[in-house]
């Protein structure tokens, strides 16, 4: 019996990959031309880069960075819309990590951060989540607008065509994932996969949520449908290093 897709609760992250996605997103974030620009962008950030505490926090940092540069445009109109932007109290050196932040609140459905205890907290970070957050509701209704006007089920729908195309060859790609066997041998991947429920497939074209192949030139490769990525990295093996997405 197949399992169905149970979906991951999304609670946000600690302040350091904010600090860090932003100081990525300012690096890399589309310059307007000068007729056009509506927001700013300091030169840098407040707060200088943080150690990345591990590769899961690099990997989000990277990931929420360019998931705000894609959608950019959107999230420009959205603070402008919404009249959040601009604000005395933030610094156009702020801008970048109000982009971020805002890009994931949205992603959480405009739903509150789950509070870490042991977490290093930052100012920067605390005074734009109390910022925006307490705009929520002014926000989440210039993102509806914008959805309601061009009959956009999701925001998918406001990235440019090439991308979209970029993400459609992407998601048809399957995951690669590579066994750690200084940890964790196949075998005991292989049970261990069988007790949270996953079936062993032959090959890719059989790929369907629970399920998984063996690499045909690489004995410590296993390959997942693309649709299960979040779900894998919260798998005890993907925490303690035995299993590797490539």
């Amino acid at each position: 019996e197949k399992r169905t897709m149970t979906p991951i609760e999304k609670n946000g992250y600690h302040d350091s990959i904010y600090i860090n996605a932003a100081k990525i997103f300012q690096g890399i974030h589309t310059e307007k031309p000068k007729n056009r620009i509506s927001v700013l962008y300091g030169d840098d950030l407040l707060s200088p880069m943080m150690a990345f505490k591990d590769e899961y926090s690099q990997r989000i940092s990277y990931e929420l960075a360019f998931s705000a540069l894609k959608y950019q445009d959107l999230l420009e109109e959205i603070l402008l819309d919404s009249r959040v932007y601009p604000c005395q109290s933030i610094t156009d050196e702020l801008t970048s990590l109000l982009v971020v932040m805002l890009y994931d609140l949205q992603d959480r459905k405009f739903q509150a951060r789950k509070i870490f205890d042991e977490e290093e907290h930052v100012a920067e970070v605390q005074k734009i989540e109390h910022y925006l957050y307490s705009f929520k509701t002014r926000l989440a209704a210039a993102l509806a607008r914008r959805r309601i006007k061009h009959g956009a089920l999701s925001i998918e729908y406001f990235l440019p065509e090439a991308i979209q195309k970029q993400e459609q060859r992407a998601s048809a790609l399957p995951l690669c994932v590579w066994i750690n066997t200084f940890k964790i041998s196949l075998q005991d991947v292989i049970r261990d996969l069988k007790k949270k429920g996953f079936t062993r497939v032959e090959s890719v074209s059989d790929l369907d949520h629970y399920t998984y192949c063996m690499d045909q030139h690489c004995h410590d490769v296993l390959l997942f449908p693309s649709s299960l990525k979040e779900e894998l990295l919260n798998l005890e093996p993907f925490a303690d290093c035995k299993l590797l997405l490539q």
